[in-house]
């Protein structure tokens, strides 16, 4: 009998880099294309009505007032969203708005020629209220 060679047999590999560069093409594509549907419009949920006779709360975030020389413009020498108002207006209008919430941002803008002492009532005022979120600027 005759002896058979035997032929080397390879082992079969696969070949990963190709495949990996698709899958990465296909993730891509399923990202980019993905289109999703927003889950809560599409549910079912029973919502109470709003309470008409609730008044809605004041929500204020940032307060700013202006320290002018009362000599020239008139006045005390405060500005509130731009309207002229006494210190004793100021003063109870910081304190409800501090009932709200204590940490609303007050912006003190201090003209060049404004008076130290009413920047000084203005941040007692600040004080008392409760209010600690205070930034002082020059214009």
């Amino acid at each position: 009998m005759k002896k058979r060679e035997r032929k080397a047999v390879e082992s079969v590999q696969l070949e990963m880099t190709p495949m990996i560069d698709v899958v990465f093409q296909l993730l891509i594509f399923f990202l980019v294309t993905l289109k999703q549907d927003d889950i809560w419009s599409h549910l079912d949920v029973a919502r109470p009505a709003a309470d008409s006779a609730a008044k809605p709360e004041e929500k204020v975030d940032l307060l700013e007032i202006i320290v002018y020389n009362e000599h020239k413009l008139g006045g005390e020498g405060f500005s509130l969203r731009g309207n002229q108002v006494r210190l004793s207006d100021l003063t109870s209008h910081l304190k409800r708005v501090a009932s709200f919430s204590k940490n609303v941002s007050v912006i003190i803008k201090c003209t060049g020629d404004s008076r130290h002492a009413n920047l000084v009532k203005l941040l007692d005022v600040c004080a008392e209220a409760g209010l600690k979120n205070l930034s002082v600027f020059s214009l």
